[in-house]
């Protein structure tokens, strides 16, 4: 098969198979905690963090795999599905404990003026990782992705928090109810919330990722068990692979040789995500991997440097 069985360029209807899609590419999304290869010392970081109770903070490359370290150790811990939050330079520490539909509130009000009812539970939402501080016999497990994109005073708000694992929401403190039931974050169950308070009895398992971008208070940083990602080996990165596709002996030595390729751009301080190697290696190896007229500049696409548009 060709390396154009679906697109042609002719504007001609066809009917076309697409084939199996990367497994990392099936919806719903399938997590990766069976193909996760962790790397040298990672694992000993995680104990580390579970033991001492204090959050675990990534720092890697994109694409090496720093938001998947999670998935495994909830899996392995039965810590239950990941609580996931992804930092942006809007992101508030507020936002992350709870939301609340103030304007909501005061329509329900007036529609509802004569029979005097006012309920604010349907208006309060826990947040990611409000959710995770809820009491549980067991932790939850929280992502906070991409903590370097967020605003530089947010790292600084959360000392209080991680610290206490507690705090309070304002409108429930003054509400006229002593216990509101209040929904979780990511599903519909809901929480007893007494006098506004939430304490957590089992403290999370926390992992917060950093592509490095920028540099974080000592005072963050004590409170955190620091790992950062090994640049990746030619034997790593073929482990990797493997955990993800099957290569039969007719591919072993190309994809051996993309593998070496990809150390090497590596090394010269190139921008690459792993991902992009798999992507790769998918292609090669699939039914419809381009012809040697075609290969090269597929591989040039799929594996352009990400410092580049």
């Amino acid at each position: 098969m060709t390396w154009q069985p679906f697109y042609v360029g002719d504007g001609r209807p066809r009917d076309v198979d697409l084939g199996a899609p990367p497994p990392w590419r099936s919806f719903p999304r399938a997590p990766l905690h069976r193909q996760f290869q962790p790397p040298e010392g990672l694992v000993n970081a995680v104990n580390a963090a579970l033991a001492l109770r204090r959050p675990l903070l990534v720092t890697g490359a994109a694409g090496s795999g720093k938001s998947t370290v999670i998935e495994q150790v909830a899996a392995e811990l039965k810590l239950g599905h990941v609580l996931r939050w992804h930092i942006t330079s809007r992101s508030t520490l507020t936002d992350a404990l709870y939301r609340y539909d103030a304007l909501g509130r005061i329509h329900a009000q007036r529609l509802e003026r004569s029979d005097g009812s006012d309920d604010i539970a349907p208006f309060l939402r826990l947040g990611p990782l409000g959710t995770a501080l809820l009491p549980t016999p067991q932790p939850r497990a929280l992502l906070i992705d991409e903590i370097d994109k967020s605003d530089l005073d947010l790292p600084s708000d959360l000392l209080d928090v991680l610290e206490r694992g507690e705090f309070e929401i304002p409108e429930l403190a003054r509400y006229e109810e002593d216990i509101v039931q209040v929904r979780e974050w990511g599903g519909d169950d809901r929480h007893p919330v007494s006098r506004g308070r939430v304490e957590c009895s089992a403290f999370p398992f926390i992992v917060m990722t950093s592509n490095g971008e920028r540099d974080f208070p000592a005072a963050f940083l004590r409170r955190c068990v620091r790992y950062r990602m090994p640049m990746p080996t030619a034997a790593s990165l073929r482990r990797v692979v493997e955990a993800h596709l099957e290569i039969d002996a007719e591919h072993s030595g190309p994809v051996d040789t993309l593998i070496a390729g990809f150390v090497e751009r590596l090394a010269a301080n190139e921008s690459l995500a792993v991902d992009q190697l798999l992507n790769a290696v998918h292609v090669l190896t699939g039914t419809a991997a381009p012809g040697e007229a075609d290969e090269r500049e597929v591989m040039e696409l799929i594996l352009r440097e990400l410092s580049r548009a």
